[in-house]
């Protein structure tokens, strides 16, 4: 029973950190990455749907991000998507290829976008202390029920503990690896 709860604390936490790489990875940096648009939502005939599905999206240069839509009547729908979806690039169209320049950041702006993940990696340690707030307290239930003994429950929240540690710095080395990304010129 215990085991299970530790695996279940493993999983909990490793699907926040995951959720967080994921999270930054759509924050521009100076590099063209396809995770900036593909996950953009296209009203094509009525029905939307995200980019990755309309189109093939690639970055044949550092600084562009290529658009081929499947079907040549969807870029216009995929380009008015761009430019409703805020992320601040405009697209260009030769009729089958849209392309979007990615332009140099600004020290402003790298500061804004810096500060940007401090906020999303510190929402991630507190939902991490969040998941371990609520197993110690499954845990403590359990001894409270005598289910599992004052010793179990003590050499448990210790390992709780010391997942969460581990979990929490593996988040604050994420952060520090996209700020760092950032703030390359």
């Amino acid at each position: 029973m215990v085991s299970e709860v530790l695996v279940s604390v493993k999983t909990d936490m490793q699907w926040c950190v995951d959720g967080l790489s994921h999270e930054l990875e759509g924050i521009r940096t100076g590099r063209a990455s396809t995770v900036l648009v593909e996950d953009i939502i296209v009203d094509y005939h009525g029905t939307s749907m995200p980019l990755k599905q309309l189109a093939n999206i690639s970055v044949p240069e550092p600084a562009l991000i290529a658009i081929q839509p499947w079907d040549r009547t969807a870029i216009r729908a995929v380009e008015k998507a761009i430019l409703k979806s805020n992320i601040g690039l405009n697209p260009s169209s030769d009729g089958t290829i849209l392309r979007l320049a990615i332009p140099a950041l600004n020290e402003e702006r790298r500061m804004e976008l810096a500060k940007m993940v401090g906020k999303h990696v510190e929402e991630r340690k507190i939902a991490l202390r969040n998941i371990r707030r609520d197993h110690v307290a499954k845990l403590k239930r359990m001894e409270k029920e005598k289910d599992i003994s004052k010793d179990e429950l003590d050499s448990t929240l210790k390992k709780v503990e010391d997942l969460t540690d581990s979990f929490v710095a593996k988040a604050g080395d994420i952060g520090v690896s996209k700020q760092k990304e950032i703030k390359e010129i």
